[in-house]
Formats: structure tokens, C-alpha cells, sequence
């Protein structure tokens, strides 16, 4: 794959992972309540998911995924009532002790981050078509996929570290102005944004 294609394709994908959306929204909402470091096991989860999505995208898969609504409606629906059942949590906690990000164990923030990822079907969409533009025909599709496969797991990750950290910044100035009942409470209402996007998407 020449170089020109690489930097259009990792251009593209930079400014469509940076915009706001369903998986950047959770990870600030994190950064919020657990802080950067905890908040790595649900991009490990998202990544996983992001992976799995491009890899069925490139070999034709979404497109039989995508003429079956009721795949994505069971996702959505669980994903979007996790979300919530988290947040009615997060809402509740008492002020400083963040009680319920206890019981968000590294195996439940990758399910969230997961979940959020493979059930947003914007995501399958978008994979299928910005996808094959980069792909060369006449090339082994192999390494072409394991290349575009690390340059969008690299991006995706860099712009989830970029909201966790503001997320993490947001609530370390909520807390130097005396409002650290407003963590659980901005974390909560991040939380059912990311819930009310994925079941109205």
C-alpha cells in the first residue's frame, strides 16, 4: 500500500474518531468516575470491538449483518440497558466515595466498551464505506487488512485517551471548586446519553 493512501486513510479515520460520539462519549464519562488508568480495560473492550466490526466490514460480513435489523436491536437494546442500570448507579453514589465505579470490574468495563462498540450500527456503516476505497484490488488483501487493522486501533486509541484525560481534567476541577457532587452526577447523565444514542441511532 503506497503512502499516500496510508496518511488519506489515517487522516480520515483521525477526524471521524475524534468527533464526539458514542464510544469518545463513554470514555470521558469514565475518565469522570474512574479516572485514565481504569478506564483502559473498556477501551481494551471498544478496541476489541472496533476490530471485530472493520475485520467483518473488509471481508464482506456487515453486509449481511446490516439487511438483519434484529442483530443490532438486541445489542442495542442490552448495551442501552447495562448503560443505564450503570448510571442510576453512578447517580446514587455518595459524594467523593464513588461507591458504585466499585463495581465496575476490568472484565465489566471491556463488556461496556465491547457492547458500545459492535452495537452502534453508524459504526458498520461507516466501516463499509470508507473501508474499501483504501483497499487495493490487486494487492494480497491479508496484509492490507493487519495494516489498516493497527493504523485505526492506534488512532482509535489515542482519541479515547484524549476524552478519558479530559473527562479526568473535568472532574478534577469540579473537585478544586468544592462541587464533587457533580462527578456521579455528569458521569450519570454522560452515561444515559451514550444509552439514549445507541437505542435511537
Amino acid at each position: 500500500m503506497d503512502t499516500t493512501r496510508l496518511l488519506a486513510f489515517s487522516g480520515s479515520f483521525f477526524l471521524i474518531a475524534l468527533s464526539p460520539g458514542l464510544c469518545m462519549t463513554l470514555a470521558m464519562s469514565l475518565g469522570i468516575r474512574i479516572g485514565v488508568r481504569r478506564a483502559l480495560w473498556m477501551m481494551l473492550g471498544e478496541l476489541t470491538g472496533i476490530a471485530l466490526v472493520a475485520s467483518a466490514a473488509m471481508l464482506g460480513v456487515a453486509a449481511l449483518l446490516l439487511g438483519d435489523p434484529r442483530v443490532f436491536t438486541a445489542f442495542k437494546i442490552g448495551g442501552a440497558a447495562y448503560l443505564l442500570w450503570t448510571a442510576w448507579g453512578s447517580w446514587r453514589a455518595p459524594v467523593g466515595a464513588l461507591a458504585a465505579t466499585q463495581q465496575l470490574t476490568p472484565l465489566a468495563l471491556c463488556t461496556q466498551g465491547f457492547v458500545t462498540a459492535v452495537s452502534n450500527p453508524k459504526a458498520w456503516a461507516f466501516n463499509m464505506a470508507l473501508l474499501p476505497p483504501f483497499i487495493d484490488a490487486r494487492a494480497p488483501l491479508g496484509p492490507q487488512m493487519a495494516l489498516l487493522l493497527a493504523l485505526m486501533l492506534l488512532i482509535e486509541f489515542s482519541c479515547l485517551l484524549i476524552y478519558a484525560q479530559g473527562g479526568r481534567s473535568l472532574s478534577e476541577l469540579l473537585l478544586r471548586r468544592g462541587q464533587a457532587q457533580w462527578l456521579n452526577r455528569v458521569a450519570a447523565l454522560l452515561m444515559v446519553g451514550v444509552a439514549m444514542w445507541l437505542l435511537l441511532g
